[in-house]
């Protein structure tokens, strides 16, 4: 029987919750993922987080011994970025709600990144994470889509796992700015499409597996795009969820860990509940509905 992972010619990997948290790497997955049982699959590495670019998210992948370059990194800052480009003119100035990193990839793309409304309405918006991000910020970002500026959010995560537990995400910036402006912004992020869109462009094919932690985001994005899915229940999202998620938020496999990657999933015993079929299947993917992937 062949490997989960040898279904398929890319794994999309989230990495918040699902190859670490905050700074702590999760036990066991770098060695499940790049092991002596790994494959030659592309690997690529996408996440929602916005506040750090490629460079400095592959440099924190490979000192947790994941094998990683700025190529493979793809974020929501660069999906959010490119819907800027294809909506604004070259130079146009852009308010940043966000991390150094973010208003970097607003300049490399040609527009003009901003930190304050001065009378002088910007042309757009753009929020992502950033820990640094203060009252200050968020009421200059509303006086500009006031105003009339474009607002283009990069993810909209209520929450953000760290080794101590689950923090404010981006999501819990962005509804505080969407109650203060009465508006909604443009997604990159999952579970919108632009960011696997980018990510599956990036490795080059649809024959991919979506590999995330969160329901609402990973799962649901994946369905978005008709891709499968694989949800580790190493983060945000749990089994007693999925067992009342609508349809959009079913995953096409579950397990415990990635190194289900490295075993045949569980196709059978569809008449039992995943957690007895996880029980009876240590270390194994159960598979929860059918596969939409081109391989099959």
């Amino acid at each position: 029987m062949k490997r989960l992972r040898d279904r398929y010619e890319a794994l999309l990997l989230d990495l918040d919750g699902t190859l670490y948290r905050g700074a702590a790497v999760i036990d066991g997955a770098p060695e499940a993922l790049v092991g002596a049982q790994s494959s030659a699959q592309r690997l690529a590495y996408v996440t929602n987080n916005a506040s750090r670019g490629p460079e400095t998210v592959a440099a924190h992948l490979a000192e947790l011994g994941y094998p990683a370059t700025p190529d493979d990194v793809v974020t929501s800052a660069q999906a959010a970025v490119r819907l800027l480009v294809e909506k604004l003119t070259p130079g146009a100035a852009v308010l940043v709600v966000g991390s150094e990193d973010l208003a970097a990839e607003v300049a490399t793309a040609g527009l003009t990144p901003v930190r304050r409304y001065n009378g002088e309405v910007p042309a757009a918006v753009v929020q992502g994470h950033s820990p640094d991000t203060a009252w200050a910020d968020l009421a200059e970002a509303a006086y500009a889509l006031r105003s009339g500026a474009l607002w283009v959010a990069a993810n909209t995560d209520k929450t953000l796992p760290n080794e101590r537990g689950l923090a404010p995400g981006n999501g819990s910036m962005v509804a505080a700015l969407r109650a203060a402006s009465d508006l909604e912004p443009v997604v990159a992020g999952k579970p919108f499409a632009p960011l696997l869109d980018d990510a599956v462009a990036r490795v080059g094919t649809r024959a991919a597996l979506v590999v995330g932690d969160r329901l609402d985001t990973d799962i649901e994005g994946a369905a978005r795009v008709a891709l499968d899915s694989l949800l580790v229940l190493t983060g945000v999202s749990t089994l007693d969820e999925l067992a009342s998620a609508g349809p959009e938020r079913v995953p096409t496999y579950v397990a415990h860990s990635l190194d289900a990657l490295n075993h045949p999933p569980v196709d059978d015993e569809a008449d039992l509940d995943l957690a007895e079929r996880l029980r009876r299947h240590p270390g194994r993917a159960v598979t929860v509905r059918a596969s939409r992937s081109e391989i099959r």
